[in-house]
């Protein structure tokens, strides 16, 4: 039983990677559509988790709308039009590769929880494959830009950064489903569960990245150079 589910995960995850692949690199309209189409299932996901935790309705849909729309939808077109297409692919690489160690390590050693209450699977082992994980795509890069992806200091702070923001993801999902008493949260992707059991991390790494790059101060006031550039280019 456990083979066939791992069978089914790494099948689910090569699949998505190829589309991933197509959505980024054949055309930026394709990549915004399929952002805000991930957006809106997360977004009628979570509702499916806040409903079962709270019962304000309408805070749940307000607070979904303004995050996965406002922050994530928004700071992945950000990220993608103003750093390009190749650096939002190398964020999405350190993420899962992070996913990846944590894993694999986590299931090979065991091990100590790393917090019980909130993700009884996860351990400090996997947390720590998890960063080590997240430095191959730095690895991979620097085979084909060691100016941009040079290894130095900066860039593996960069790498560990990103995996610590996707573990948190993570956690965080993983928090609200155990309050909600659900354990996926939906069934759309075999081996996985639903889109934010997948995206539990990035939802978090990509806002965080984008910001951190352009600054709090720059954040909405970005958008009114982007939105003529979209114009214009169309």
């Amino acid at each position: 039983m456990i083979k066939k589910e791992l069978k089914k995960r790494i099948n689910t995850s090569a699949f998505l990677f190829i589309i991933t692949l197509c959505c980024i690199f054949i055309n930026k309209f394709i990549f915004i559509i399929s952002v805000f189409f991930i957006s809106y299932l997360s977004y009628k996901e979570s509702l499916l988790i806040l409903h079962k935790i709270s019962k304000k309705k309408f805070f749940n849909i307000c607070v979904s709308i303004f995050y996965f729309f406002i922050i994530f939808a928004a700071s992945s077109v950000g990220l993608y039009l103003i750093y390009g297409s190749v650096f939002f692919m190398y964020i999405l690489l350190i993420c899962m590769s992070s996913d990846i160690g944590g894993f694999f390590i986590g299931k090979a050693v065991g091990g100590k929880k790393l917090i019980k209450k909130i993700s009884p699977n996860k351990t400090i082992a996997g947390s720590v494959g998890s960063f080590f994980f997240s430095i191959i795509p730095l690895l991979i890069f620097y085979f084909f830009n060691q100016n941009e992806y040079s290894l130095n200091i900066t860039n593996l702070i960069f790498c560990l950064e990103v995996s610590l923001i996707c573990q948190l993801g993570d956690l965080i999902i993983s928090f609200f489903k155990r309050k909600a008493k659900i354990k996926d949260t939906g069934k759309i992707l075999p081996g996985h569960g639903g889109i934010l059991d997948r995206i539990d991390g990035i939802i978090l790494v990509i806002p965080f990245i984008f910001i951190s790059l352009i600054g709090i101060s720059n954040y909405f006031d970005i958008w009114s150079n982007l939105i003529p550039y979209l114009m214009l280019s169309s």
